[in-house]
């Protein structure tokens, strides 16, 4: 069985949670599902304290804190993707960091993530490029990678009229073959397990439909969302519905978990981290 990171796992049953909070009773149970111990969890919640990822929701209970909100809330978007995209003109949406520093670890993982999270590739050294096919243009992504912590010293924005083997070259940038093999793949992998999830006990409907759903929405959350024709679009738009289906069914599927958990003995972790 796949073992998730502990602080993965809590942070994202937090933010999947309905209202997003998440006993410490409930966070010891979910992530029991998965051989993750009780003295880990509880290890675990205090290191998310303590690194203001998270915050005490009432006794014994926890939510995402100030410094988990803003990605969490970015993250999130994935389901509004398709809905914040235009049709695209042949232009690009630059942004250059040659003249950022890359020997500060930290600085320089926040930058690569944010880069990713909206799609970008390196076509030059320091140069990086996506279609200008985004709602808002180049301002509503230079809005969004500067929310995400790209040092503000980065130049974004737009790119027009690239000489045609600069142009060719950034159109192969992505793998768009591959893409598509992703959201069928995606479709069929979800479709099976939903039309056998009936049949499985609950704790293991929960544990698979949490790293199914998991896999799936992580490939949602950094799909490029390119236009045509570098991608099948209708593709891409029918595997996010279903995962959309899919994190639906997945919810639902927690919520049964957890009412059986709070209608049993009461279980180990119903106090309050300290």
């Amino acid at each position: 069985m796949t073992r998730p990171n502990p602080r993965h796992l809590l942070l994202n049953l937090m933010t999947a949670a309905d209202d997003q909070t998440l006993s410490a009773r409930d966070a010891v149970a979910g992530c029991a599902l998965f051989g993750i111990t009780e003295n880990s969890v509880r290890v675990t919640l205090v290191r998310l304290a303590a690194g203001g990822l998270i915050e005490a929701a009432g006794r014994g209970a926890y939510r995402l804190g100030p410094n988990a909100t803003g990605l969490a809330s970015d993250v999130a978007g994935w389901r509004q993707a398709e809905q914040r995209l235009r049709d695209w003109n042949g232009d690009w949406v630059a942004v250059h960091v040659g003249n950022l520093g890359r020997s500060d670890r930290t600085a320089l993982r926040i930058r690569d993530r944010a880069l990713a999270l909206l799609g970008l590739c390196e076509l030059e050294r320091g140069l990086y490029l996506r279609p200008d096919n985004l709602l808002g243009g180049v301002s509503a992504v230079r809005e969004r990678l500067y929310k995400l912590g790209l040092d503000g010293d980065a130049a974004v924005f737009r790119l027009a009229d690239l000489d045609p083997a600069r142009d060719a070259r950034a159109r192969t940038l992505w793998d768009g073959d591959a893409l598509n093999r992703r959201y069928r793949d995606i479709r069929q992998r979800l479709d099976a397990w939903l039309a056998k999830a009936d049949a499985l006990e609950p704790e293991a409907a929960a544990r698979e439909s949490y790293l199914l759903g998991n896999e799936a929405i992580r490939h949602m959350v950094f799909d490029p969302l390119l236009p045509e024709p570098l991608v099948d679009t209708a593709a891409r738009r029918a595997c996010a519905d279903l995962v959309q289906h899919f994190d639906r069914a997945g919810h639902a599927i927690w919520r049964q978990l957890y009412d059986s958990f709070r209608h049993t003995a009461a279980a180990p972790g119903d106090s309050a981290v300290h």
